[in-house]
């Protein structure tokens, strides 16, 4: 029998980024509510109990009100949204075996937000294999497309009397407290939370999160992120410096994989992730999980960048 999936929130952008993945497989059974009954309590409850796997793509209020609509024992959640990153296992499988055992295992997963993924793919290795020490101050900012602020902002951005100013970079987030925090110093068990600014930019998406590490040489950092994500199908890591003089945010645009980038010195070291915000950022990572959790390759439906 295939397994049942519910996309509760399908109409978001994680949400369609989900199911354009999943629509054209043979091996699930897509579970589609009625559109005029998705904001429809009991409707949605029955579908959420179900299903086999639930995605919830939806705020963290909805998405902790529908925890509460799930009775059946057997069904399995991936939350895409902030309300249980710190809580329950956590959906990035390259970390370590123990994650990617606790993802297989998981009644229930949440899903990554997307700045962290760049901060805790470079920094998780790096403090968990003693490289960096968890009391360092770490430093970060993140430069993302407009598309991981949802349909809004895709709106916002898109309209042709927008403000002009789009048209250059902002910096937001400048109270230095981004939802993503609590989960980059929880999975990477920092002492304290990174000093973190979020940059948005006038394209649809791709993303590049940049780490910075003084003190440290850069062929350390760029030997010990190979080791630890050697044989990885969805991370990876780039020959030391890249594979040219810049970086572009939108290069694994309309791809599910990452790749770090180290560069610097002896003493100066930046690293920078670079993945799709909707994919290894949200929907792609979501997908992963939900491979995982059905004992599946986990690259299923996926489109992954090599080398």
């Amino acid at each position: 029998m295939k397994p049942k999936i519910y996309i509760d929130g399908k109409e978001g952008t994680t949400g369609l980024q989900i199911y354009e993945r999943l629509g054209k497989r043979d091996d699930l059974d897509l579970l589609l509510i009625d559109e005029a009954k998705r904001k429809d309590t009991a409707e949605r409850k029955r579908f959420l109990n179900a299903a086999d796997i639930v995605f919830l793509c939806l705020p963290d209020a909805a998405a902790k009100e529908a925890v509460t609509l799930i009775e059946n024992p057997h069904t399995r959640v991936i939350d895409a949204s902030t309300a249980h990153r710190t809580v329950w296992d956590y959906g990035f499988a390259e970390l370590s075996a123990a994650h990617r055992d606790a993802i297989a295992h998981s009644a229930r997963v949440t899903n990554p937000g997307c700045h962290a993924s760049g901060f805790i793919s470079s920094v998780f290795p790096l403090v968990h294999d003693g490289i960096v020490p968890a009391n360092f101050p770490f430093t970060c900012y993140s430069l993302t497309g407009y598309s991981g602020g949802g349909k809004k902002l895709i709106a916002e951005y898109e309209d042709e009397n927008r403000d002009p100013r789009h048209d250059s970079h902002r910096i937001y987030g400048l109270n230095l407290q981004h939802k993503h925090l609590p989960e980059m110093q929880h999975i990477c068990g920092l002492t304290n939370p990174p000093v973190f600014v979020p940059i948005l930019g006038d394209f649809y998406k791709g993303m590049a999160t940049t780490v910075m590490l003084p003190g440290f040489d850069a062929h350390t950092i760029h030997a010990a992120l190979q080791a630890h994500y050697a044989g990885q199908k969805l991370v990876m890591v780039a020959p030391f410096g890249g594979t040219e003089p810049v970086v572009y945010a939108n290069t694994l645009a309309g791809t599910d994989s990452l790749m770090l980038i180290v560069s610097g010195h002896k003493t100066q070291t930046i690293v920078t992730a670079l993945f799709d915000n909707l994919g290894k950022g949200a929907s792609g990572a979501a997908v992963q999980n939900m491979n995982i959790m059905l004992g599946l390759d986990e690259s299923t439906s996926l489109s992954y960048f090599s080398l």
